[in-house]
């Protein structure tokens, strides 16, 4: 359909009509995106941006045969899945090929909060535990079941409506830069067993208390958190105490998976653990609105025992359903997880060459097309640098189109977690022009610090000066006095203070 508003009108109509609530990236100035393609979107009057950070559009925006699958099958049949059709059972039988052999039974739904939100009546049916642990700073979606276990989100409620459930257990997040253990203090494999020592005492708390451990969940990467790598033996450590204690590992992909970390298809898979619930959403339908939970054969018969059934109207619905296999297909055909591998293993690099540059630089982490630079004002103290992280986000959007975010605790860190397809160039293109950002900030703070000297010195200056003004007028003073004493005295008594001075 043509673009018939003015984005004056449609700024209107936007304030008139949805929710200040809903959140617009830079809302100061924002984008309207008229149309998008590969790695970039276009505005109304047909500027480019090179989009750093759109992990739903996953093999590209738009992508040609995505997009063509999806038509093909709307013409043709979309409904419930209450009726046979082969794009559900072939897409299950897809997905459970990329994963450890006991997660086989496949639920198919509409985004990754539904997911969620899914995978915790599972847990609760198979368990019959209470108690959740959920990671600091996690975010798992936005209805109210997995707002319960999402600090990043709980956190920022301010009218007390939304507060944390004394069932859900919070445990430090395993960030081994500016977390509770940090690597300038300890080994990594320390690191993983300090964090994962947090989770053994929440559950030996619970315990105490006579409750019982329903679930751990986490993110297999934690990107809300300021794109967090799981420090090593972390998760494996994690999920042997959770099961000990009867309860379930969810591993919260609907971010991370999908061949994003190009070593593996699942994030999870590097760290060397098999969860009992997998949950994965947005690059699973490259826009398309798709998400599945994938589980095992007894937690699913539990599930069914309950005598609950579950029916969702849209979750694997044909169209659905076509859009993920296609999504699949290009993953496969296009060699995208091989190209997330080389792609992010030259950016991460070549950012981390500019740390020699940028003592603002902090740290850089990643695996794969999932990168965070955190910015720090002092290397030593890892103090974060917010203001400046906002000024790079801002003037790479202003000067190069280039289409970036901050995020974690201190939203100092610059993420970025771009369609799969994004290249080597695009790539230098970035890093260029980061690097002018950065140079100029540090200029500007040289020539501050400068400043305060020149300012520092003259002021010392300017004191002394008026200090021998001062000594100097005194002098002068004595003088004319010590002229009207002798004046009055004799000659020799002249003499003699002469001689003296």
């Amino acid at each position: 359909m043509e673009n018939k508003l003015s984005k004056t009108e449609t700024i209107q109509l936007r304030k008139k009509h949805i929710s200040e609530a809903c959140q617009l990236f830079f809302k100061e100035d924002p984008l309207k995106i008229v149309s998008a393609r590969g790695q970039y979107m276009f505005n109304e009057n047909g500027d480019s941006y090179l989009d750093c950070i759109n992990n739903v559009c996953h093999v590209g925006h738009c992508h040609p045969y995505v997009v063509e699958e999806a038509c093909k099958q709307i013409r043709v049949l979309n409904t419930n899945n209450r009726y046979l059709h082969d794009n559900l059972v072939l897409l299950a039988k897809k997905l459970t090929e990329t994963l450890p052999e006991k997660l086989s039974v496949v639920y198919l739904v509409n985004s990754g909060s539904e997911a969620n939100d899914l995978a915790i009546r599972l847990a609760r049916h198979y368990t019959r535990g209470t108690e959740m642990i959920t990671l600091d700073h996690a975010y798992h979606g936005h209805v109210s079941s997995v707002m319960d276990i999402s600090p990043y989100k709980l956190r920022t409620n301010v009218d007390g409506s939304h507060t944390q459930p004394e069932h859900v257990h919070v445990v430090p997040c395993p960030d081994s830069y500016r977390g509770k253990y940090r690597s300038d203090q300890y080994t990594p494999r320390e690191i993983g067993q300090k964090y994962a020592d947090e989770v053994k005492d929440t559950i030996s708390k619970i315990e105490q208390q006579g409750n019982k451990v329903c679930m751990f969940i986490a993110e297999s990467m934690q990107s809300c958190g300021g794109q967090i790598i799981m420090p090593e033996g972390y998760l494996k450590q994690v999920y042997k105490y959770v099961h000990d204690a009867g309860g379930v590992c969810i591993a919260d992909e609907v971010q991370v998976g999908f061949g994003r970390v190009g070593s593996h298809f699942w994030a999870f898979q590097p760290e060397g653990v098999e969860p009992d619930i997998v949950t994965m959403g947005k690059p699973m339908g490259n826009g398309h609105p798709v998400a599945a939970v994938v589980t095992t054969q007894e937690i699913s018969d539990k599930f069914k025992a309950s005598g609950m059934q579950y029916f969702n109207t849209y979750g694997g619905n044909p169209v659905s359903c076509a859009v993920a296999l296609a999504v699949l297909h290009t993953i496969e055909e296009e060699k995208l997880q091989e190209q997330a591998l080389r792609v992010g293993n030259y950016w991460i690099n070549k950012v981390k060459e500019m740390m020699h540059a940028f003592p603002i630089i902090g740290d850089v982490r990643g695996r794969g097309l999932f990168l965070g630079i955190d910015l720090v004002k002092d290397r030593a103290t890892r103090e974060p640098a917010t203001q400046v992280a906002q000024t790079v986000v801002r003037r790479m959007k202003e000067e190069a189109r280039i289409l970036i975010s901050s995020d974690g605790p201190y939203s100092n860190v610059l993420k970025t977690k771009p369609p799969m397809c994004f290249n080597e160039e695009n790539v230098d293109q970035f890093c260029a022009k980061l690097s002018e950002i950065l140079t100029d900030i540090q200029k500007s703070e040289i020539q501050t610090v400068l400043k305060e000297i020149i300012d520092s010195v003259e002021q010392r200056t300017s004191g002394s000066v008026n200090l021998n003004k001062h000594q100097s007028s005194g002098a002068n003073l004595n003088q004319n006095q010590s002229s009207d004493v002798n004046q009055k005295q004799t000659p020799a008594a002249w003499s003699r203070t002469t001689a003296v001075s």
